[in-house]
C-alpha cells in the first residue's frame, strides 16, 4: 500500500512554511504523492449552513463547509507548480480538478507544462464539482447541470492535446479547429489521469473503461464502500469486455489524526472516524483498507484544532512504525 499526502491548503487559517513542511516531510518519507485541494470559494451562506448542498452532496454532512468563509486557504492549482520546484522524487497533483471551472484546451496545455516542470511527476484527478454556489463563484453557472458531460470532454480534450501533433475538437463545450499547443507532456501518452465519483459506480466504471484511466478518487469511503466500488468498476469494466489497468489505483480522501486514547468508529457514513483513532486503530483500519483493494489512502489533516507539528509527528509515526506492520500482515 502506497501513501499520499492530502496537503491541507483549505482550511481556515494555513501558512505557505506549513505546506512547504508537510511536502519536504512526505518526500523524506518516500510518500508517493503529494496531492492539494480544489477550492474556488466558501459562500458567506455556508457560515449559517444554508448552501444549496450539503459538502460534497454527501447526505452525512450539513450544508456548511468545513472552512469559514473568511478562511485564509490557498487555491490547489497555483500550487503545483510550486510543489514541482519544492520536491525532486514525490508525484504532484491536484484532487480533484473541478474541469467546468477551466477550459478544456486551456487546461490541457497548462497540465502539460506542468509535468515538464516536475520532470513528469504529474497525476492529473478530474471531477465534475458539487457546489452551484461555486459554479456561479466561477462564472459557470450553466455548467452546473452539465457538469458531468463537461468532464468527459475535458478528458477527450486532453487526451488528444497530449498525444497529437495538431488537434482539433468540436463538441458541446468547446470548438476549435486545428491547433498546436506547445509542448506534450513528458509521461508518455500523458499523465495518469484519476476520476473521482462519489454517487455513480457504473458512470465511473464507464469512464475509466472509455478512456483508460488510471485511478479512482472516492472521499471518507469504508472499507466495504471501497471494495463495493472496486466490485462494481470491475463488472462493469468485464461487461465492456475489458478488466481493470495493471496497477489501477483504488483511492479515497480520509481524514487522519493519531489520538491517544480510542476514537468512535462506529459507522457513521462519511462522518465516521476511519483513520482517526490509536495507532492501533489505524493499524487495524489500514489492513482492512488493502483487504478491501485500496491501494492509496491520500491523509487529510484535520481542518482545525490540529497544530502541523502534530500531524507532521503523526505522519513519521505512520510510515516508520504502523505501515511495516500493515504490509507485513
Amino acid at each position: 500500500m502506497k501513501l499520499a499526502l492530502y496537503l491541507p491548503n483549505f482550511r481556515d487559517k494555513v501558512t505557505v512554511k506549513e505546506l512547504e513542511d508537510l511536502t519536504a516531510l512526505a518526500e523524506e518519507l518516500d510518500f508517493d504523492s503529494v496531492w492539494a485541494l480544489d477550492r474556488v470559494v466558501v459562500p458567506e451562506a455556508s457560515d449559517r449552513a444554508e448552501l444549496q448542498f450539503p459538502f460534497g452532496m454527501m447526505t452525512e454532512f450539513p450544508k456548511g463547509m468545513p472552512v469559514i468563509s473568511r478562511g485564509e486557504w490557498f487555491q490547489g492549482m497555483t500550487l503545483i507548480p510550486w510543489l514541482a520546484a519544492k520536491t525532486q522524487k514525490v508525484r504532484i497533483g491536484m484532487s480533484i480538478i473541478d474541469t467546468p471551472y477551466r477550459a478544456p484546451g486551456v487546461l490541457a496545455a497548462e497540465l502539460a507544462t506542468q509535468d515538464h516542470l516536475s520532470g513528469g511527476r504529474l497525476n492529473v484527478g478530474v471531477g465534475a464539482g458539487w457546489m452551484p454556489e461555486e459554479f456561479a463563484a466561477a462564472s459557470v453557472a450553466h455548467l452546473f447541470p452539465r457538469r458531468h458531460a463537461h468532464v468527459r470532454e475535458t478528458i477527450e480534450i486532453m487526451q488528444g492535446i497530449w498525444t497529437n501533433e495538431l488537434f482539433e475538437y468540436h463538441g458541446e463545450f468547446a470548438d476549435f479547429d486545428l491547433c498546436g499547443f506547445g509542448h506534450k507532456p513528458v509521461q508518455k501518452p500523458g499523465p495518469p489521469i484519476y476520476f473521482s465519483g462519489l454517487k455513480d459506480p457504473k458512470r465511473s466504471a464507464r469512464r475509466i473503461a472509455k478512456y483508460g484511466l488510471q485511478g479512482w478518487i472516492g472521499i471518507q469511503d469504508t472499507p466495504e464502500e471501497l471494495a463495493r466500488w472496486r466490485g462494481e468498476i470491475v463488472r462493469e469494466l468485464g461487461e465492456l469486455g475489458k478488466e481493470l489497468p495493471a496497477g489501477f489505483d483504488m483511492c479515497s480522501m480520509i481524514w487522519f489524526v493519531i489520538t491517544d486514547e480510542p476514537m468512535d468508529q462506529t459507522p457513521a457514513g462519511k462522518g465516521t472516524n476511519l483513520l482517526a483513532g490509536t495507532a492501533q486503530q489505524i493499524e487495524d483500519m489500514l489492513k482492512r483498507y488493502r483487504e478491501a483493494g485500496m491501494t492509496m489512502p491520500l491523509l487529510w489533516p484535520p481542518f482545525r484544532d490540529v497544530p502541523t507539528a502534530k500531524t507532521m509527528d503523526d505522519l513519521k509515526r505512520l510510515a516508520e512504525e504502523i505501515m511495516p506492520k500493515v504490509n507485513a500482515g
